[in-house]
């Protein structure tokens, strides 16, 4: 679907919850960790189709901060997984013109994935078709908390003034301070819940909760939520007249 057929309300920014895959694999009989790489595959599919339905940032939520509580075979298999993509689609993604970003924390993670993250976004820095966006070890109540501890810093040392202090001031410290916030926020699978998920930056995004589960979740299932979200009427908390 082009992005045209979007209308005028199409959104520049999607984050999506990618939730489904254990319960996908379950189904077919199958370990979780089936499910998860049947989830990578879509991710690709989903982030190809992105610059024809006129997405130019797409963020997605990888590995939460409460995702460590899952067996450690699990978490075993998906930080191997993401090592997997991240040499599997390095070459694909630079030439599709997609720039890549990790927001999380870090510090938990092995330090040979943290190289390889810091590779893949200095390798596609300079890509500007698509802001592909992939939070792993990440928490909206995490990042807040970072950033509130950077400010305090800041302001500590004099740099800057606690009475100046707003909004804006702490956005610059969240890990997404080079992005726009996310106009539609989509989860998969039936669940309706945001799972400290941008908690900051959706504060006005619209929500879009789906029954399918993610490895099932097409390219043209996104189109058609994306076409409802031109029908929306946004109002920012204004009476529009």
């Amino acid at each position: 679907m082009p992005a045209a057929d979007m209308g005028p309300q199409a959104p520049e920014h999607v984050a999506i919850i990618m939730d489904g895959n254990g319960r996908w694999a379950t189904a077919r009989g199958r370990p979780r960790l089936f499910g998860h790489q049947a989830g990578a595959r879509r991710v690709s599919e989903i982030v190809a189709a992105c610059p024809e339905l006129g997405v130019r940032y797409l963020t997605i939520f990888a590995f939460s901060t409460e995702n460590w509580k899952r067996t450690q075979a699990e978490v075993s298999g998906l930080m191997t997984l993401f090592r997997r993509y991240i040499i599997k689609e390095a070459q694909r993604l630079l030439a599709n013109g997609v720039r890549v970003r990790f927001i999380g924390d870090r510090d938990r993670l092995d330090p040979k994935l943290v190289r390889m993250m810091d590779d893949l976004e200095e390798l596609t820095r300079v890509n500007d078709l698509v802001h592909l966006t992939i939070a792993i070890n990440y928490g909206g109540r995490d990042e807040v908390t970072r950033a509130t501890r950077r400010l305090a810093r800041e302001v500590a040392a004099g740099r800057i003034d606690a009475e100046s202090v707003d909004a804006e001031t702490l956005s610059r410290f969240l890990d997404t301070h080079t992005l726009p916030d996310p106009d539609l926020v989509i989860r998969t699978s039936g669940e309706a819940r945001i799972s400290n998920f941008l908690l900051w930056q959706s504060a006005y995004s619209e929500y879009e909760f789906v029954d399918t589960l993610w490895p099932d979740f097409t390219a043209e299932d996104f189109a058609r939520v994306l076409a409802g979200f031109g029908k929306r009427e946004r109002r920012f908390g204004a009476v529009l007249a």
